[in-house]
């Protein structure tokens, strides 16, 4: 029974939240054909405001379950979306692994996960232009795809605002070596790049 409920409550969510954002930030789609329809993927995007995790999950074109602060749970609508979405709880700054496992199992069986490598809003600013490895880590583990993301625009009703959806990343080239913080470190700088090249991309 509340496998029924939480997918007629995605759907209807989710046209909600598409139309929503076309309609009041008047959001423009791009770059939707570089999205596997299969296979593993992480969408990595910048993080500018609330709006980002409803945009990535209703335009992206695959089902996906974002991994979220566990203090948005104060929020009856965050609590929600996560039901609705299957979101991850993740304890910042805490020893628990299990988030972790259960977004790498959802990876090795093809799923696709939604994750800010910034760690937080605006993350890049406060954390002297570095990502967090969390990404980078999985991907190396599982195998799975990076696809990166510019989210562009101020995010304010009726201004113009723009998600970009980049080629895939493919970091395979790393599986032959030994899997440290150095080698999560340049995942982790080349997903930067992309990001960054989308979020200013000229559309």
């Amino acid at each position: 029974m509340k496998k029924i409920i939480q997918k007629i409550c995605r759907v209807v969510v989710a046209f909600c939240i598409f139309v929503y954002c076309k309609v009041v930030y008047r959001v423009k789609i791009i770059g939707k054909e570089n999205v596997p329809k299969e296979g593993a993927l992480l969408f990595c995007g910048n993080h500018r405001t609330y709006l980002d995790p409803p945009l990535i999950t209703v335009t992206a074109g695959r089902k996906m379950s974002f991994m979220a602060k566990e203090e948005l749970k104060e929020s009856p609508l965050m609590r929600f979306l996560c039901f609705t979405f299957d979101g991850i709880w993740v304890k910042r700054d805490s020893k628990d692994i299990g988030p972790l496992k259960t977004a790498m199992k959802l990876l090795k069986n093809g799923g696709c996960i939604g994750i800010f490598p910034e760690g937080t809003r605006n993350g890049m600013e406060k954390n002297e232009g570095k990502l967090k490895n969390g990404a980078a880590y999985m991907a190396l583990k599982t195998g799975a795809q990076i696809v990166p993301i510019g989210i562009q625009g101020p995010a304010k009703p009726f201004s113009k605002n723009a998600i970009i959806y980049g080629k895939p990343l493919d970091f395979s080239k790393y599986t032959s070596e030994k899997l440290d913080k150095e080698t999560e470190d340049k995942v982790s700088e080349e997903l930067k790049e992309q990001i960054i090249a989308l979020t200013n991309k000229q559309i």
